[in-house]
């Protein structure tokens, strides 16, 4: 009985051990929100300024994009993984949530542009 007590310890002990941490960004115009998914707490709010908004992402975690435009508009996504290759997405931003792929460790946002898709 003490073993399988130990070995269920050490099971949970593993499994909390490697759980990703998820951080959320939020993008609504030329707003830039970051917060904490779990906590709800807002950590930095910032202006879109740049052509691209990066947020860098730690080897492991998750990174949860908002992007809640108010008008039908569609932005560019750059994913840079952790082995140097990088993956291009054009995202609808009309108010949708887009999750990193794993082992992303960066990730560029571009402004809102009005784009047809057909």
């Amino acid at each position: 009985m003490k073993k399988l007590t130990l070995s269920i310890g050490l099971l949970a002990g593993i499994i909390s051990a490697s759980a990703q941490d998820t951080t959320c960004t939020y993008f609504t115009g030329k707003r830039v929100i970051e917060f904490d998914y779990y906590m709800d707490t807002i950590l930095q709010e910032t202006q879109q300024n740049s052509k691209y908004h990066n947020i860098t992402v730690k080897y492991g975690d998750a990174l949860c994009l908002h992007l809640a435009d108010y008008k039908s508009r569609v932005r560019k996504v750059i994913t840079t993984f952790f082995d140097g290759s990088t993956r291009e997405d054009v995202l609808d931003s009309k108010n949708d949530v887009y999750f990193t792929p794993q082992g992303a460790t960066k990730v560029s946002v571009s402004k809102s542009k009005f784009f047809c898709k057909l």
